[in-house]
């Protein structure tokens, strides 16, 4: 290793943490030949007392899914009965090992972080992986999910990606190193030892300058270059011989090549797996061996024990490319004659495609069975890709419009919503018929909302409701929710075009066949809400609330709801019909079922749902601690993590900066991409945070601008506050305005929540012992409620009320307000209370810190889940970790809370009100 101290230096920490009990994870990025390879086989060979586990990608088997990760793993699949059920599944499903559902991706990299963790409890392990940007896609999603999860593991990952290639992305944001060429004087003193003669100076700058320093191409010009070129007694050809590229070096050698070694090496170019058993079959066919393989110069480009191997991959892809079609066509058909049709029928379809000569609609049928297979095992990228060169195999026309459509359905569902995008313009350029049109104007819908471009999404998804109601009453009901739903994110109700459109379009849309299902009731429900008034839509609400309660979780309809925007609109029925019992219940299913499935990009939606429920009870920090969670799932899968809740909880906390960056970037964004819905959250949240903090003008006018544009789903957080601000500032007309708008809806759902909302806003309109009774009145119904927050802020205004009245009974108000806010963590409402007190002559002694305060949040999310008597192999399936990280965060928390068990443990999370556990 001349020179590449750096590079070393880099490698070594990573096995210096290994060795530690630690864990680390590198990625060595630079251009074809630089010596990345060479630095891997550097880190294996100073891993002597690790169990090394390598794979070397090729390009080949970028769309296989699961390929990668399953070669990397095989060293450590003897631990596969070992994992939890679910993980043990999704893994055995990935790999085709067991049949089952499709695994999400990422409960397939839980698996994998369990196995090698578990693996390396016994011996340190090294990971590494080369030419990783020929991964398929979701093999380089779990391996980064697998290195972003390492801490206290005893496992070190090194990756090495070529420059200028984009397919590694899923390691972005990991330790990355780039390496560079050589520097002169090491990359002189190379060309001089590749050569065994004396190099002439100018000569050595000459070629080290025209090769960039890069260190294969210096060691492959030392074989090119004369004895005389190299003294200098004979000038170089400039450009250099092969123009300083080494493809094109590789290329010459290729062809320089015999016929027969020239087959036998495109053979072993075009099968990826290094069989050399099924490479000398394949060979036999085309009229040559492995005898072929035997030649000095075919030795130079390629090994051939115990595997198939190319010196570099620039020559697997020179071996390739320099045959004619016609003759990678033959070997590929080779190949496919002799792979196992039952063993291998992926590899043998991809093979068939390769070696056809035109539109065929046989092979086409096996890569579309394929497709199926891939997506069975959770590959949609491979999926879309077997989908797409079906389409480009398939003779009738409708036929490949509907194998683009579901490749283009396939990207969409991998996460590529351009390349989706893409493929449906190919689909709409051919004859497709109006359920074809209808179903694509649905996806274009669909990653419209994706995107987050809610008015566009809902004007194509009411365009494809339509289309599709002559052709599938089913589906077009579906699309219509679907449609509603995005309307309802991009727009507000006095909007022409918006909500109420949608709404009406839904209200109109032909019954479905069968027994009423939920979406159904849903389908009469909301729309019902959203044009003719509250009223009229509450027993329907009702009706579609018992519904989605009784729904068995583990039933197909259950999941199908709970990921048709279940979790938003369970949430907005809840609320509606004033039910915060019904939203809790309904969160903590819907976050159990994406648990159970694995499904976490469903998961954050639905922590962040059940997040926000727990602020609107006031268990602030059991919502903190589903907020964490949703992060740490984002910096996991690379998914953005949710907004909403975490801006609530730093307003309902009065943390005035926080909480107004998070409210200002939470309305720009909605702002931006047309999504109405997050710019009145906002201002929802905005109320509560000036409210909190006495600033009642900024409060009112947050407030009244949400509530102008009719609230759905959002009043009972808007009104309260919108009242509050304007009875402060003097408005009682806008007060009165809420009243009337409260008065509505406990007419026809008198639940305690909204009596006791109602009775607090009709205490700011009123007077002497009018007040004081619906003070009372409003207290006594909150009380029978989960809602706390509200409650505290009842005896809050009424103690406020009663200082006014210059009453010595304030106090009591007072006190229990503000130890209410205290013991939530509500800072400024507290803030609020304390300094009533001190007007009353008494001071508030806020409480001693408690084990919420030296804990940081990771570990106050495992001292929580060991109160809850989950084990360290439970804890680390539920925080995507693995078991020694948990164990290592428990002795530090031991440590913090002056505790030596866990049973000591749990007795002081359960003395400590701010750490009592979330459910679900």
């Amino acid at each position: 290793m001349l020179d590449r101290v750096p590079e070393t230096a880099a490698l070594e920490g990573v096995l210096a943490a290994v060795r530690d009990g630690s864990s680390g994870v590198l990625v060595l990025r630079g251009e074809a030949g630089v010596g990345k390879t060479a630095l891997l086989e550097w880190a294996a060979g100073g891993a002597g007392d690790m169990r090394v586990a390598r794979v070397a990608e090729v390009q080949a088997e970028m769309g296989l899914g699961f390929a990668g990760l399953h070669r990397l793993l095989v060293p450590f699949l003897g631990g596969l009965d070992g994992l939890p059920g679910p993980q043990r599944q999704a893994l055995g499903s990935a790999f085709g090992l067991v049949a089952g559902p499709a695994p999400d991706r990422f409960l397939v990299g839980l698996a994998a972080l369990t196995l090698v963790t578990d693996a390396a409890a016994g011996e340190p392990v090294l990971c590494l992986v080369d030419d990783a940007q020929w991964l398929d896609q979701v093999s380089v999603e779990v391996l980064g999910f697998l290195a972003r999860r390492l801490y206290a593991d005893r496992v070190g990952m090194v990756f090495t990606v070529r420059e200028g290639e984009g397919q590694a992305a899923g390691l972005a944001g990991l330790p990355e190193l780039v390496v560079g060429g050589l520097p002169d004087q090491a990359a002189a003193e190379l060309l001089a030892t590749s050569a065994d003669a004396q190099v002439d100076g100018r000569v050595s700058a000459q070629v080290v300058a025209g090769v960039a320093g890069n260190p294969l191409a210096l060691v492959e010009l030392a074989g090119e270059l004369t004895p005389a070129e190299l003294s200098g007694r004979v000038p170089l050809g400039w450009p250099l011989r092969f123009g300083g590229h080494l493809e094109e070096l590789y290329l010459s050698r290729v062809r320089a090549l015999r016929d027969n070694s020239q087959k036998l090496l495109l053979v072993a170019a075009a099968d990826p797996s290094g069989d050399l058993a099924l490479v000398a079959k394949a060979a036999s066919q085309l009229g040559t061996s492995l005898e072929a393989g035997e030649t000095a110069e075919t030795r130079r480009l390629v090994s051939w024990q115990p595997r198939v191997r190319f010196r570099h991959p620039l020559i697997r892809s020179a071996a390739y490319y320099a045959a004619p079609a016609e003759a990678r066509r033959r070997a590929h058909a080779a190949l496919a004659q002799v792979t196992d049709p039952d063993a291998d029928p992926d590899r043998r379809a991809w093979h068939l495609a390769e070696a056809a000569t035109g539109p065929d609609e046989q092979v086409a049928a096996k890569l579309e069975q394929s497709a199926d297979r891939a997506q069975a095992r959770g590959g949609l990228a491979a999926a879309a890709t077997f989908l797409e060169r079906a389409a480009a195999l398939t003779p009738d026309p409708g036929r490949r419009a509907q194998r683009l459509l579901a490749a283009a359905q396939a990207k969409r569902g991998a996460g590529e919503l351009d390349a989706a995008l893409g493929l449906l313009v190919a689909v709409e350029a051919g004859p497709g018929d109006a359920l074809q049109t209808a179903e694509v104007e649905r996806l274009r819908g669909q990653i419209a909302f994706d995107q987050r471009r809610g008015s566009d999404a809902a004007r194509l998804l009411l365009s494809a409701a339509r289309r599709l109601e002559p052709l599938d009453a089913g589906l077009a009901r579906e699309t219509h929710l679907e449609s509603l739903v995005a309307a309802m994110s991009a727009s507000h109700l006095n909007i022409p075009g918006g909500v109420r459109e949608a709404a009406q379009a839904a209200r109109a849309a032909p019954p479905g066949t069968g027994p009423p299902q939920t979406v159904d009731v849903l389908l009469d429900a909301l729309p019902l809400r959203l044009t003719e008034g509250y009223a009229a839509a509450a027993p329907t609400l009702a009706r579609a609330l018992e519904m989605l309660l009784a729904l068995d979780g583990g039933t197909g309809e259950a999941r199908r709801w709970f990921w048709l925007n279940g979790a938003r609109l369970s949430y907005i029925i809840a609320v509606e019909l004033w039910d915060l019992e019904s939203w809790r219940a309904l969160a903590v299913r819907q976050v159990q079922v994406a648990r159970d499935t694995g499904a976490l990009v469903q998961l954050q939606f639905a922590l962040t749902n059940f997040a926000i429920a727990q602020i609107v009870a006031g268990e602030l920090a059991a919502a903190a601690q589903l907020i964490d969670e949703d992060r740490m799932i984002a910096e996991a899968t690379g998914n953005p993590p949710g907004r909403s809740a975490a801006t609530m909880l730093a307003a309902w906390r009065g943390q005035k900066q926080e909480a107004s960056e998070l409210i200002e970037a939470h309305a720009q964004e909605g702002a931006a991409h047309g999504t109405g819905i997050a710019v009145d959250f906002a201002a929802c949240v905005s109320a509560v945070l000036h409210n909190g903090l006495g600033r009642y003008d900024a409060a009112r006018d947050a407030a009244r601008s949400a509530f102008e544009r009719e609230p759905v789903g959002y009043g009972h957080l808007l009104v309260p506050d919108l009242a509050e601000a304007a009875a402060r500032t003097g408005d009682a007309e806008l007060v009165q305005a809420a009243l009337h708008w409260l008065s509505e809806r406990t007419r026809v759902t008198p639940t305690s929540w909204a009596l006791g909302i109602q009775a607090r806003v009709s205490a700011l309109l009123s007077d002497g012992e009018t007040a004081e009774r619906l003070y009372r009145e409003s207290i006594e119904h909150l009380g029978r409620t989960p809602v706390r927050a509200e409650l505290a802020r009842a005896h809050l205004l009424y103690g406020e009320w009663l200082r006014r009245q210059r009453r010595r009974d304030a106090r009591d108000q007072l006190r229990t307000a503000f130890a209410m806010f205290d013991a939530m963590g509500m800072a400024a409402f507290a803030a609020r209370a304390r300094a009533e007190l001190r007007a009353t002559g008494e001071r508030a002694r806020p409480r001693s810190p408690q084990a919420a305060e030296v804990l940081t949040p990771q570990e106050e999310q495992i001292a929580r889940l060991v109160a809850g008597h989950l084990t360290n192999r439970e804890i680390a399936a539920r925080l995507f970790i693995s078991a020694s990280t948990v164990e290592y965060h428990l002795r530090k928390i031991f440590r913090k809370l002056d505790v030596s068990s866990r049973t000591q443990l749990a007795r002081t999370i359960r003395t400590d009100k701010r750490l009592a556990a979330p459910q679900g």
